[in-house]
């Protein structure tokens, strides 16, 4: 199984909302599965946690940041990609305050088109109540230990 590190957005507007994308799998491996998850991506070669963290904002929020702000939250989990490939994932996560909720999809990549079926911004109480699919499972915990919530 390859390592796959990766840095993880906890993006976060002025009213205290968190930012997450709803991916719907309509081809690949990952078939039929829809679920919420954080802006953020894996590095490339040779990049830091926190450079990844600043490209993956700008390239899909249209956020330029200089840079992520403290590393809130760490995780690792084994999942598929859509291509099919298993990967165990270091996760780093960034806090990210933003002074607006306006977010552009124009950097996305073909696969975050095609995957990508919508974005929110949430508040806890709605978090919470949601019997979606939302990754990672403890969001709240680590929003609400990190001060936010």
């Amino acid at each position: 199984m390859r390592a796959r590190p990766s840095s993880r957005l906890l993006v976060v507007d002025p009213d205290d909302r968190l930012l997450l994308f709803k991916f719907v799998h309509i081809a690949g491996a990952l078939t039929g599965q829809q679920f919420w998850a954080t802006p953020g991506g894996g590095l490339d070669p040779g990049e830091s946690y926190e450079a990844a963290a600043c490209r993956e904002m700008f390239e899909e929020t249209g956020v330029r940041i200089d840079h992520p702000g403290l590393q809130i939250a760490r995780r690792s989990v084994n999942f598929t990609m859509v291509d099919g490939e298993q990967v165990s994932s270091d996760e780093r996560y960034f806090l990210v305050r933003v002074g607006s909720a306006d977010v552009s999809s124009r950097h996305w990549t073909e696969l975050e088109r095609a995957a990508i079926a919508a974005q929110r911004w949430w508040r806890p109480a709605e978090l919470a109540a949601t019997t979606d699919q939302v990754f990672p499972e403890d969001i709240l915990e680590m929003l609400r230990r990190a001060g936010v919530w």
